[in-house]
């Protein structure tokens, strides 16, 4: 479904087209009419979206639990679980009418996949100067990152697995690389994740192989294995992170053995809250703009691992989801 021209310009935006999933394992493009631009608003016409795989997946499939469906809502979330639903939250645009001071930034939304939306200004982040807009895509991965390494405790020094390869793994592993003294070692069943991480100046080992303790181990992987590689592989009094999202899925884990012996440490993480030990100090705004910052370096291009023209996402999407080869995938806007 496209607009009449690709030259669409805000005055002629009244309507906006919109990805919709309207069933499990089906969605549509809707068109939908934008509401008038109120003081203290925006408009955005979107340049990037990305897909974020693996909760787009649950939702796709409707396997949000109930009791998740007030907590899962996005803030410009369409419809409500569990379908039809409007969701996604990685938009990047340039605001098109608004406040003088803003018109013609690029900025940063929780947005699902549409082509132009209205939104308060507060809810627009200006993106710093050195990030390129298809980069800022991965700006809401990044922010759940830095919250899991803020609930892991790591400190300089500390030895920390990192379990899953995807985007949320990966990041997690760049980021406590970047602590001093860390050894980190990114964990992966799939062997040919060992060319991102080395992209990324990461150490990497494929699960089966995993040897030695940690004193930290993050779990970003999904997987109810991969949490019981790490029980096994944490040493005196270590913190496991379990920092996935299993939707309407059971997890089970061994809490036999040397689990209580050792002391072990199980905490969640979840973007949602700002980790505790921060929150006295740190804002969402200020959590999100470090992240921003964070995705300046230009490595982490190789996050991104396809991309498609919005206008084909209807027959495309639920491919990108399945393929297992997905990172974030790219929108395009035109």
């Amino acid at each position: 479904m496209k607009p009449a021209s690709d030259e669409q310009s805000v005055s002629e935006a009244v309507t906006a087209t919109a990805l919709w999933f309207e069933a499990a394992g089906l969605c549509r493009m809707r068109r939908e009419r934008l509401p008038p631009l109120a003081e203290g608003e925006v408009c955005v016409r979107t340049l990037f979206s990305g897909i974020s795989r693996g909760t787009e997946s649950l939702v796709l499939a409707g396997k949000v639990p109930v009791s998740e469906y007030a907590r899962m809502r996005g803030p410009n979330m369409g419809g409500d679980f569990p379908f039809p639903v409007k969701y996604g939250y990685a938009a990047v645009g340039r605001i098109e009418a608004g406040p003088t001071d803003l018109v013609d930034r690029t900025v940063f939304c929780l947005h699902p996949h549409q082509d132009f939306f209205v939104i308060a200004a507060d809810q627009a982040v200006v993106l710093p100067e050195a990030l390129p807009a298809g980069r800022a895509i991965l700006a809401a991965n990044m922010e759940t990152a830095l919250n899991v390494v803020w609930d892991a405790g790591i400190l300089p020094g500390d030895k920390i697995a990192v379990f899953g390869a995807g985007v949320v793994g990966s990041l997690v592993a760049f980021i406590t690389s970047c602590i001093v003294g860390t050894e980190t070692v990114l964990v992966d069943r799939d062997a040919g994740r060992a060319h991102l991480a080395a992209n990324l100046g990461l150490d990497f080992v494929e699960a089966s192989a995993l040897e030695g303790e940690f004193d930290v181990l993050i779990n970003a992987s999904g997987s109810s294995e991969a949490l019981e590689s790490a029980i096994r592989h944490a040493g005196m009094e270590a913190r496991i992170v379990e920092a996935s999202w299993y939707g309407d899925r059971q997890a089970s884990i061994p809490l036999g053995g040397a689990f209580h012996s050792r002391r072990l440490q199980i905490v969640s993480s979840q973007v949602g809250a700002i980790s505790a030990i921060r929150r006295p100090r740190w804002s969402f705004a200020r959590r999100m703009a470090k992240a921003l910052e964070l995705l300046t370096d230009q490595r982490l291009d190789v996050l991104i691992s396809g991309e498609t023209d919005f206008y084909d996402l209807e027959a495309a999407y639920p491919s990108i989801l399945s393929s297992q080869d997905t990172l974030c995938h790219r929108i395009r806007y035109r």
